[in-house]
């Protein structure tokens, strides 16, 4: 006899943690003048979903952040990726800082392609997936400028396409618009969810911004002041895709008060 809720069980999507971590801490000094930069952090990420961190300036968001990306060793804890321990940079990990640290003397089109180049990949295929990109993000037409010839918008959308160029498993994004003037950084948070939303990579972004976080979130991590802690986690139940005039809304309203009173609590300033 069939067993129906075998069956119906079976044909449920099982929705896999791309990113794990486990208690992790991280120091800094010696034994007798250590700094406690993180402490017992906890959380997983799940495939294709988008997670704002957001704390007050010096709570450790870039050092949990290079931990994710193998960039930093934990003091203790660990970071899983795909269930494989991060030891160390994988190639299967896309960053973008607040910089966008492009080679002056490589065109927008040989910055892009630099992670294949490092990791000794086939060439027509990344130049391919590329020009892809770079349509993708609207810098069609740019592949032979170079980074003095864009604004610092484009800059960041060249940056975003290089961490994306290798097909990363997950994608790191500390502060990356940080540094852009506020329609800038409005209309480049719109061009990073339509991103998204297409190619659905797993995100881990860090901001300072309450309302950024929630505008591009699934799910919103509020770190405490140093020694960073996770003291809050918010589900951000908002439509996609959004537009900037949700920002007016009750209801993103509420989830921006919310995060300021976790951190108004615990002592943290932020926008």
């Amino acid at each position: 006899m069939l067993d129906r809720s075998a069956t119906q069980a079976s044909a449920v999507p099982v929705v896999r943690d791309i990113i794990a971590a486990h208690h992790l801490s991280r120091r800094f000094g010696g034994a007798s003048d250590s700094v406690v930069a993180l402490q017992d952090i906890s959380f997983t990420v799940r495939d294709g979903e988008f997670i704002s961190i957001v704390g007050p300036s010096g709570c450790g968001k870039s050092t949990l952040l290079k931990i994710l990306a193998g960039l930093l060793p934990a003091s203790d804890g660990e970071a899983y990726l795909n269930g494989t321990r991060i030891s160390g940079p994988r190639r299967d990990i896309g960053v973008v800082f607040q910089s966008p640290v492009l080679f002056p003397w490589r065109t927008v089109l040989g910055n892009s392609v630099l992670p294949g180049d490092v990791q000794g990949l086939d060439k027509a295929r990344i130049r391919e997936r590329a020009l892809s990109l770079l349509n993708l993000v609207g810098l069609s037409g740019f592949e032979h400028r170079y980074p003095w010839q864009l604004s610092g918008g484009m800059q960041q959308r060249v940056a975003l396409v290089r961490a994306l160029v290798h097909d990363p498993a997950m994608l790191l994004m500390d502060e990356p618009f940080g540094a852009l003037d506020a329609l800038t950084r409005e209309s480049m948070n719109v061009e990073l969810q339509r991103i998204w939303l297409e190619r659905r990579k797993t995100v881990v972004f860090i901001t300072h911004s309450t309302a950024e976080a929630v505008f591009l979130a699934d799910r919103v991590l509020v770190m405490s002041p140093r020694p960073g802690r996770i003291q809050d986690e918010l589900v951000i139940n908002l439509p996609r895709p959004r537009s900037l005039d949700v920002m007016n809304t009750e209801k993103f309203g509420a989830y921006v008060r919310q995060i300021r009173k976790d951190l108004n609590a615990a002592g943290g300033g932020i926008e």
